[in-house]
C-alpha cells in the first residue's frame, strides 16, 4: 500500500513523509526530487525559464512513472492537484492524506516563496494560491489531517496510522 501527501508548499510533507516512512518502513519519496533529478534544474528555474504549464506536465509524468512502487510515501508538491491524470492515478494506486494547516502557518514557512519554485506564484499571492488549492486538496483526498499549532508532528502521525486502514485500497 502506498500514502500520498498533498497539501500546500511549506506545510511539511517531506518532513512529515520521512518520519511517516521511517515509522512505517516505507520508501519515502518525494516527487519535487524526481522533477529535479529529472531536469537537472532546481524547480524555481523550470517555473521561470518554461512556464507553469511545462512544469505541470513534468510533474504528471514523474506522478505517471510511480507505477510499480509499492509501500511508499509520496511527498508531491503543492501543485499537484492540477493534474486531473496525476490525481486519479495518486487516488488509484495510494490513499491520498491533505495536511491541512492555517493559512498564517503556511505564510509564515513560505517567507521564501520567490525562489521556491510555486507554480501560479508570479501571477498571484500566496493566499490566493491558498484558497484556490484547498478546494482542490479537499476535493482529492481521501481524508484531512489538520496540523497542530507545534512543530510536534507526532500526533500527525499517529492520526494516519490510525485512519490508514479505514481507507486502504
Amino acid at each position: 500500500m502506498n500514502i500520498t501527501l498533498i497539501g500546500m508548499a511549506g506545510v511539511g510533507k517531506s518532513y512529515i513523509g520521512k518520519k511517516l516512512a521511517d515509522h512505517l518502513d516505507y520508501l519515502f519519496i518525494d516527487t519535487d526530487r524526481l522533477i529535479e533529478d529529472k531536469t537537472q534544474l532546481k524547480l524555481q528555474q523550470i517555473v521561470d525559464d518554461k512556464g507553469d504549464e511545462h512544469f505541470i506536465k513534468i510533474e504528471e509524468e514523474i506522478i505517471l512513472g510511480l507505477n510499480h512502487t509499492e509501500d511508499s510515501i509520496f511527498s508531491t508538491g503543492g501543485s499537484v492537484v492540477y493534474s486531473e491524470k496525476a490525481m486519479d492515478f495518486l487516488k488509484e494506486k495510494s490513499v491520498v492524506v491533505y495536511l491541512d494547516d492555517l493559512f498564517e502557518n503556511i505564510e509564515k514557512r513560505l517567507e521564501n516563496a520567490s525562489v521556491r519554485g510555486i507554480v501560479g506564484f508570479k501571477d498571484n499571492s500566496i493566499r490566493v494560491l491558498f484558497e484556490e488549492r484547498s478546494a482542490l486538496y479537499e476535493k482529492y483526498a481521501d481524508f484531512a489531517v489538520k496540523l497542530p499549532e507545534k512543530a510536534d508532528f507526532k500526533d500527525v502521525l499517529v492520526e494516519i496510522v490510525e485512519k490508514i486502514p479505514l481507507f486502504e485500497k
